[in-house]
Parts: C-alpha cells; sequence; structure tokens
C-alpha cells in the first residue's frame, strides 16, 4: 500500500484557517476593548493643590454622574499649565476648572458651558481682593507704590488677573511701581500668599476673597489679621464645560444630573457610600450664561491675559 499524504496537508489548513480565525477574533476583541474605553467619559479635574487631592474631593462626584445618568465617567486630575494641551489632545471629554480656563477653552477650542459650581457667600461667583496687614500703614492701592507684593497662580482669576486689573485700573504697572512681587512655587498657592502676608514677607497679597473666607472659617487666619484694599468685580467660579463634539443627550443628561445634586446625595467610592458635595467642598451647582463671563474677559484683556494676550 502506498503512503498518502493527503490527509496530513488538510490538517495544516486547518490549522492556517484557525490561525487566521484566532488573529480576527483577537482583533475584534481589541476593537471591542476600544469602544468599552471610548464609552468611558472622563471629566479633566484642575488641580487646585495635589493630585490626591483632587481625587478624593472629586471621585465621588464622577461616581454620582455614573449612577445617575447610567453612563461611566471617570476624574481626571490635571494640572493648570497642561490643562489646555490634554484637552486638546483628547484626554478628556469634561472639564472641571477655574473660569479663565473655561474661557480660554471656549475661545480657542469651542468649549461648551456646563455648569458653574457655588461655594461660600457669592454662590456660583467669587471676587479677587487685594489685602494687606491690619496695622501695616497701607490703606490705599496707592500706599502699594514701592511696596512688595505677592500674588496667587498667575492663571488663577480671582488670585492673580482681578488683582493686576485693579491695580493697572488704578495707575498702578506692577512691572514698574512694586519694588517686588511674587508668586509662590509648589501647592497651596492660595494659602502661601496668606501666610506670606501675615508673617511679614510681603506688604500686599492677591487674595481670593473665597479663600480668604474659607481660610478664616477654618481659624486659619483671622478676620482681624488684614485690610481689604480693593475688592474686584464678582466673576465666575469654577466651571464644567463640554467638549464641542460630545453627544448633546450625553450632555443633557450631566447638566441636568448637576443641577439635580443636593447635599443628601451619596455615591460608592471603593465600597463606601459618601456625600457628593460634602466631600467635592461645594455648595451645588448652577447654570450661567456665557455673558457672564465677560467681565472676566475684560480684566483678562485689560491684564494681556491668555486668550487675549499681546506680545
Amino acid at each position: 500500500m502506498k503512503f498518502r499524504p493527503q490527509p496530513l496537508a488538510f490538517s495544516l489548513q486547518h490549522l492556517i484557517l484557525a490561525g487566521l480565525l484566532l488573529v480576527v477574533v483577537l482583533l475584534c476583541a481589541a476593537c471591542k476593548g476600544e469602544e468599552r474605553s471610548a464609552s468611558v467619559y472622563r471629566i479633566g479635574f484642575m488641580n487646585c493643590n495635589t493630585e490626591p487631592e483632587t481625587l478624593a474631593r472629586f471621585r465621588p462626584l464622577a461616581a454620582y454622574l455614573t449612577e445617575k445618568t447610567g453612563l461611566t465617567f471617570a476624574a481626571v486630575p490635571v494640572n493648570t499649565e497642561d490643562f489646555e494641551e490634554r484637552f486638546n489632545k483628547g484626554e478628556f471629554a469634561f472639564t472641571h476648572s477655574n473660569s479663565l480656563l473655561y474661557v480660554i477653552l471656549k475661545e480657542r477650542s469651542g468649549l461648551r458651558l456646563l455648569a458653574s459650581e457655588k461655594r461660600g457667600q457669592f454662590g456660583a461667583r467669587s471676587a479677587g481682593t487685594i489685602i494687606a496687614r491690619k496695622g501695616s500703614g497701607i490703606a490705599t492701592l496707592a500706599d502699594l507704590k514701592g511696596k512688595r507684593m505677592v500674588f496667587g497662580p498667575i492663571m488663577a482669576p480671582t488670585g492673580f488677573v482681578a488683582q493686576y486689573d485693579l491695580l493697572l485700573r488704578a495707575g498702578i504697572d506692577p512691572e514698574k511701581d512694586l519694588s517686588y512681587y511674587a508668586i509662590p512655587s509648589g501647592t497651596y498657592k492660595h494659602e502661601k500668599v496668606l501666610y506670606g502676608l501675615l508673617y511679614g514677607k510681603y506688604d500686599a497679597a492677591a487674595a481670593p476673597a473665597l479663600d480668604l473666607e474659607v481660610m478664616t472659617k477654618d481659624g486659619k487666619v483671622a478676620a482681624d489679621d488684614f485690610v481689604v484694599l480693593a475688592q474686584s468685580a464678582i466673576i465666575p467660579y469654577c466651571t464644567f464645560g463640554v467638549a464641542k463634539d460630545v453627544d448633546p443627550q450625553v450632555v443633557a443628561k450631566v447638566r441636568q444630573a448637576l443641577a439635580e445634586l443636593t447635599p443628601e446625595a451619596t455615591a460608592e467610592v471603593d465600597g463606601e457610600r459618601v456625600k457628593v458635595l460634602k466631600a467635592a467642598w461645594v455648595d451645588g451647582f448652577e447654570e450661567l450664561l456665557d455673558s457672564d463671563f465677560d467681565p472676566l474677559r475684560e480684566m483678562a484683556k485689560r491684564a494681556n491675559m491668555p486668550p487675549y494676550q499681546k506680545f
């Protein structure tokens, strides 16, 4: 009987086909994995101090939105200086940032306004103040000529922009008329501003009204430690935005969920039910109009700040 190799050839063909089918299956699985990844709506939360603090504050909010809308949300901590670049790269579709970053992304990238958070005496707005130590002899903005001043982060609407604008409109050019000014490095910059003034390193400080309110309430400083030399107009505070290409139905669900958020609302984080607003240090959310940001836009233009700076 002669040897016949056909069955071996037949088996080899089947092995090749099976291998091809396996490749197709794996590719399909990878595609489905990408689809699942794309179905996660990432929210870029601007770091006020540290990434751990940001996640502790806002993971419950992301979990609440997941539970409330039936969609999936994830919190992503983002440094202020990287915020615009990372948003434009598509790393997150929703934003939670200060109001200046909202204006920048609205102007340059078509960001849509979603809601603004309410916190403190001015609700969804805040103000910038210029303060001096009580008893220092500094009573007006004019007294600051030749003095040392500390500002908050340069992108802070009520920690830098508002105060820089206040000085300019009072006829004081910070670049020429102050003997020196500084911006603290590292974390907890707003607290460093107040402590730097309190302990005499500077003659005046650019203090957000909200931070002054919160630190006084927490007993970190006393109300009678300082005198307010000037206060800006109130402008929108931290704001939710959304990329222009996000499904309007998704946007509507998030907007409604934020509007319905109450102090009693909880979400599950790491197996524990957490009060969402308490964790986020927020009193609630409010819908504003884009025109409500116009006073900030005018401040930024006068102070030669993004997105209107001219070199």
